[in-house]
């Protein structure tokens, strides 16, 4: 048994594989496979999202699939309608349009609010001393870093405040999503929280 993620760039594809397995591992009878699908970028993911998941859970092994996950960052993309401005109403909107067009009672349609960046800034141990005091006080909820300065771009900020060097997201990633610790990410960024635990429930019900 396994699951497919489809994800939207390198820093996903990284990262995503190893977090999960964090997370599922130790809660799941036996271990599950995790394989990752990268687009290039959100517009790629939103043209051939439908048939790279078709290709997958109606292929020769789709019967050893329990469910096909979507991955976008809510930040960037801009297929909402003008009407949704907030965090609620632009991933609701969203997580039922991908849900609608793949029409497939496998796939699950999840947003980073409002990137996945936002995950590490729920544990500010993580950055040197000089980069972990220069974040604004709004980190202590990760997932309110906005539209308008969202979490890469805080960290950037930040690093080059600090260190007068940029946050180079695929270099610092790996070790610092290595190091985060899952239970305090959950505890700040609930729909994190709520991709997690939707994530393995599907997988028990389906054990």
């Amino acid at each position: 048994m396994k699951i497919i993620l489809f994800v939207e760039g390198k820093t996903e594809k990284r990262m995503i594989s190893d977090l999960l397995r964090r997370w599922l591992d130790p809660n799941l009878p036996e271990r599950v496979g995790i394989s990752v699908v990268r687009f290039e970028g959100w517009q790629e993911f939103t043209k051939k999202i439908k048939r790279k998941v078709e290709m997958h859970l109606q292929g020769s092994k789709g019967n050893e699939i329990i469910a096909a996950i979507g991955l976008l960052d809510l930040y960037g993309p801009d297929f909402y309608p003008d009407k949704f401005t907030s965090v609620k109403s632009r991933q609701s909107w969203a997580v039922r349009h991908f849900e609608k067009e793949v029409d497939d009672p496998r796939f699950r349609m999840y947003f980073a609010v409002h990137e996945i960046e936002a995950w590490l800034l729920s544990q500010t141990d993580l950055f040197p001393t000089k980069v972990s005091k220069a974040l604004p006080k709004k980190v202590i909820k990760p997932e309110t870093v906005n539209f308008k300065n969202p979490p890469s771009k805080t960290l950037d900020k930040c690093y080059r405040k600090a260190t007068g060097r940029g946050y180079k997201k695929v270099v610092y990633g790996k070790p610092l999503f290595g190091n985060l610790d899952l239970e305090v990410a959950r505890s700040k960024c609930p729909y994190f929280k709520k991709m997690l635990d939707d994530i393995l429930d599907l997988l028990k019900k389906a054990m």
